[in-house]
């Protein structure tokens, strides 16, 4: 689903915040993206969602370069960034009517989508207030509903859970699973190393720039836990 192959980004020229990272994420995957800040995490994310461009390496999805044809990439794909940078003016259906336009999804497959997704949220009744009203956690679920609403084969998530009260971070990774086993992918970064632990069947972790560990959750992890192998990683690497 996702294919990224000897990928480097550099920024003046100089430091490169990505140096020479290959990954494959498959259809069905919940790949977890795992580094201390600035790591290369966002940068990575960003790319793959077509925000950054980049001299080195490639970036395929579903068997379409990211180079050559952006838009089709793009079409195929949902990105939400740690800080969902939204338009306030707008108010809540507005805003998911927008991203719907956007994405051409048809008005009653909209509704439909738009409707369940806010239910099982709890937004539905502030989906007519504006958006400049909505707390940081507010946000996130709406940027959540954005990102499902035209059933992409591909979700890039930044840091998704940040922000999040319990019951929804639970609902979010249930409704991640439900994508990934109906044939799509999620590539998320993430900092809460026992939710990764937990929901993602692969792991990869990067430092400095360059990926250090990766593969089967239980094979990058052995008998230790997750925190403890990437702690000792970071340390000694």
């Amino acid at each position: 689903m996702l294919k990224i192959d000897h990928f480097s980004k550099s920024y003046n020229g100089i430091r490169k915040a990505v140096d020479d990272l290959s990954l494959h994420v498959q259809a069905g995957d919940i790949y977890g993206f795992i580094g201390h800040n600035g790591a290369g995490k966002t940068t990575t994310l960003k790319a793959v969602a077509g925000i950054l461009d980049f001299a080195e390496g490639s970036i395929e999805i579903d068997g379409v370069s990211l180079k050559e044809n952006p838009v089709k990439c793009k079409a195929m794909t949902a990105y939400m960034p740690d800080n969902p940078d939204l338009y306030d003016y707008l108010n809540g259906i507005q805003y998911l009517n927008f991203i719907g336009d956007i994405f051409r999804v048809p008005k009653e497959i909209r509704e439909e989508r738009i409707s369940k997704y806010a239910d099982l949220l709890d937004i539905t009744i502030k989906l007519g207030d504006p958006v400049s009203s909505y707390s940081h956690g507010m946000k996130q679920k709406l940027s959540f509903i954005a990102a499902f609403i035209h059933d992409p084969k591909l979700l890039i998530l930044d840091e998704p859970f940040v922000g999040l009260d319990p019951k929804a971070a639970h609902i979010i990774k249930g409704l991640m699973q439900e994508a990934c086993a109906n044939g799509a992918a999620v590539f998320f970064s993430t900092h809460v190393l026992d939710v990764a632990e937990k929901i993602c069947n692969k792991i990869a972790i990067i430092k400095d720039g360059r990926l250090i560990a990766d593969g089967e959750t239980a094979q990058v992890k052995g008998d230790q836990s997750l925190e403890d192998v990437f702690l000792e990683l970071i340390e000694h690497e």
